[in-house]
């Protein structure tokens, strides 16, 4: 299959090269109030500045992709957007099925514990998720995905040091409504969606819409009888209510959302055979032998918003949007891959929060912009047992003894976040082709954490459906309090040569709070004062403390359409400096320098300066309108991202010693080059329209980690997309065939690995057989995800 795999994929490179200098969804981008693109013009109406405005006036890095569009592409969730925009990674956290890691210009955060702020804003529906679980959202009654890339923080919100994806549900139609969307494939997929609306009256409107997503897994798990892995199983839902007056002057919305995840655990493939029981390496990346499935596989989040506008006059419109939401997240999490109960993580991730924001909008002829005020409290607490029952020091003989009696240590970390802000951002046209714009934000974080680590002894905690129990004193006794404070500029000069071209040059400022590593082991602190004895308080908080991180962005670009509007196009520069990076980790501890390591613990520094500069495209063009009829097209278009980002100081202590070594780490999850095209074609057929797409997608090498792994790290790949859908005339119909992943390529998207490494290059040490030298545990814990094999379905929809 792999020589047939190549072939194909030659052939279809050389068909549609072109085709991979950018990628831009044919589908319209939406506005606040609905679809808004006129087919005729080809102008995109976007709101990314919190006003009607097409997209090529908008002095910013946006990608705006239609609810349309993704269901046309078959797009599956959230993280298929990563294929769409140029230097974005947006995939499931390892271990996770619903979890959210994010990248955007290398900035991003790929830990989802507790602690640790995004570097990357998930918005729903103008809902800031303050926590990655859940945030795997489904492509299901959405009205577009905007990715804005770049500090955000001056128009909405919380503050994003590296940008924001924004998810945006569907508005009520004026009509009754009623949508049935099912869709099967491969591996058993089985999806359904039912989506409801009905008017009450000329000023009341409702609906929802219930989802059944379900899979088969895409491999099993070869231990535990009747779980699979990689599968899928949920359950969510979507409920609005919408009351306005007839002129849309004013409007509440109110909404709530449910999901609940029982898919099983999603566990590693093991990359080399297990050093202390010898078990091969698997033929079939997708199985698995992980014995760790207590407790079940189990997410619950549910949210409730109440978005309500209201026009104060002509030029005034206040807007207040008020959010609740929690999520519970139980997760086995097996490191090692096998039956031992080598390195297991029974864990759970309880989050919750509430937030409120206020703006005030004006526009008047020449003057634009808006104030703005924003609150969050949010609660995020974790637990989980790394269970050792191999390294246990109390246990005669590890190996054979069952997870009962197993040697561990429980982490419990409480985290609360309570920040506000006031921002502004203000655009003057100073005349019909020169405008200046200029905002900024006031923030202010206090971060309090609540940090618990003893050592264990009889398994699991209670929580977790064991009977460990505490034996000793706890290693970490911790409870500390910061507040951070930042005020965040940015500024913008934008020209027009004409009505359908703008160049522009901007300046932003990020910034992101700090706190206190949530798995901090309090018995690794150093004394810093000279005194015999345990490490004070205070040399405890500041090692388990870490700064802030800012970042300086400057950004220039052009974009606008030519030929008549047949072509868009937009070229973005930027450059970044990135300072006081928060740098988190884990490591094995070796608490009695036996050689065999024990425990665990966090350890997060802010011991690195960065930067990045790359180039940014995106292309759109249609040719050959209605050449075989009415409505008929071909399009082609793409995007394409290179990004040069690398440390300029890493700092880390060798021999008691501060050691720059920035000359041998990288920049995580932030492959060099991003491409993707799609040659698309639409034809009048069977009394509706045939629209056919396809699409490849490029990235380069991917690091796993700042440290270099040799297992881990991804090289570049290509993937072949295709699709084709049929739609009737009156859009009640349409019947689709989607292909994703069509040569199934194999490839990485995230890993674990304790392995002894090169104190400077971080390079992994390996014997002569090739194996490591484990850092936690004893089997050796090199386990990598993989993203999706091929997948083949069908999709129909009836409307009516």
């Amino acid at each position: 299959m792999r020589p047939f795999a190549r072939q194909l994929r030659r052939a279809v490179l050389a068909t549609s090269a072109l085709s991979l200098l950018a990628f831009a969804p044919t589908a319209a981008f939406a506005q606040d109030e609905g679809a808004s693109a006129d087919a005729d013009d080809g102008d995109i109406i976007v709101t990314a500045r919190r006003r009607d405005e097409r997209l090529i006036d908008v002095p910013i890095a946006v990608t705006a992709i239609s609810g349309a569009a993704l269901e046309a592409a078959g797009a599956i969730d959230i993280t298929d957007v990563q294929n769409q925009a140029p230097n974005v990674t947006l995939e499931n956290s390892r271990g996770t099925n619903s979890t959210l890691t994010a990248f955007i210009r290398g900035v991003g955060q790929q830990d989802p514990v507790p602690g640790f702020e995004a570097g990357v804003g998930i918005y729903l529906d103008d809902v800031y998720l303050n926590r990655p679980q859940a945030a795997v959202l489904d492509i299901y009654d959405v009205e577009r995905i905007e990715v804005l890339r770049g500090p955000q923080g001056t128009l909405y919100g919380r503050n994003t040091i590296g940008g924001a994806i924004k998810y945006v549900t569907r508005r009520l139609p004026a009509d009754f409504s009623l949508k049935l969307r099912g869709t099967y494939g491969s591996y058993d997929q089985a999806d359904g969606v039912l989506t409801v609306s009905a008017p009450v009256g000329d000023m009341l409107r409702v609906g929802g819409s219930v989802a059944r997503l379900s899979r088969g897994g895409f491999g099993d798990n070869l231990n535990i009888p009747g779980v699979e892995n990689y599968n899928k199983d949920v359950w969510a839902a979507r409920g609005t209510v919408e009351f306005g007056s007839p002129d849309d002057r004013f409007l509440v919305r109110l909404s709530g959302d449910y999901t609940r995840d029982k898919s099983d655990p999603r566990n590693g493939h093991r990359l080399l055979p297990s050093l202390l029981t010898g078990a091969p390496v698997l033929g079939d990346v997708y199985d698995t032998r992980a014995g760790l499935n207590n407790p079940k596989q189990d997410v619950e989040a549910y949210g409730f918003a109440m978005n309500v506008r209201a026009a104060l006059s002509d030029e005034l419109t206040l807007r207040s949007i008020s959010s609740f939401r929690k999520d519970t997240s139980f997760t086995p999490i097996d490191f090692d891959a096998l039956p031992t109960v080598d390195v297991d993580v029974p864990a759970v991730y309880r989050n919750e929060q509430i937030s409120q924001e206020f703006q005030l909008l004006y526009e008047s002829d020449r003057l634009s912009g808006l104030l703005g005020f924003y609150y969050l409290d949010a609660k995020a607490a974790t637990a989980f047992d790394v269970i050792l029952a191999t390294t246990g020091p109390l246990l005669p003989s590890p190996a054979t003894l069952p997870v009962s009696a197993g040697f561990g240590q429980l982490t419990a970390g409480d985290v609360r976040t309570e920040t506000w802000s006031v921002f502004g951002d203000f655009t003057f046209d100073i005349n019909d082709w020169l405008s200046v714009s200029a905002g900024g934000r006031f923030t202010r974080d206090t971060r309090e954490s609540t940090i618990l680590k003893v050592n264990r002894f009889g398994g699991a905690s209670p929580q977790f459906g064991g009977n460990g129990a505490n034996f000793g004193a706890p290693l970490t006794n911790f409870h500390g309090k910061a507040t951070f404070e930042k005020f965040t500029p940015r500024a913008s000069v934008s020209v027009k040569p004409s009505e359908d071209m703008l160049v522009y040059a901007s300046y932003s400022k990020g910034f992101k709070g700090g706190g206190f590593d949530p798995r901090g082991d309090a018995s690794r602190t150093p004394n810093t004062d000279g005194v015999a004895g345990p490490p004070t308080y205070q040399e405890i908080y500041d090692f388990f403390l870490f700064e802030p991180e800012t970042v300086d962005s400057y950004e220039v670009g052009i974009k606008g359409t030519v030929l008549d509007r047949a072509v868009t196009y937009a070229l973005t520069g930027f450059y970044a400096d990135y300072k006081n990076v928060q740098i988190p980790g884990s490591v094995g501890v070796d608490a009695n320098n036996d050689g065999v390591f024990e425990g665990f613990a966090g350890v997060t520094t802010n011991a690195a300066a960065a930067s990045f500069k790359g180039v940014e495209a995106e292309v759109q063009a249609r040719f050959a309108r209605d050449f075989a009829g009415a409505g008929s097209q071909i399009t082609l278009g793409g995007t394409l991202g290179y990004i040069d980002a690398q440390y300029d100081e890493f700092n880390t202590i060798i021999a008691g010693a501060a050691v720059d070594v920035s000359d041998f780490r990288a920049i995580q999850n932030t492959p060099k080059w991003t491409a993707a095209g799609t040659l698309g074609v639409s034809l009048p057929m069977m009394g509706g329209m045939i629209g056919t797409s396809t699409t490849l997608s490029y990235r380069s090498k991917t690091n796993q980690f700042e440290t270099p792994s040799p297992f881990l790290d991804q090289k570049g790949y290509t993937l072949l997309d295709a699709s084709i859908v049929w739609t009737a005339e009156d859009d009640r119909f349409s019947l689709g065939l989607h292909g994703k992943n069509l040569t199934d390529k194999q490839y990485i998207t995230s890993g674990y690995q304790f392995a002894a490494g090169n104190a400077i290059t971080g390079q992994p040490i390996l014997s002569p057989t090739g194996n490591i030298t484990p850092t936690l545990g004893r089997e050796g814990v090199v386990t990598a995800f993989y993203g999706n094999p091929r997948q083949i379905f069908v999709t129909g929809t009836v409307k009516f």
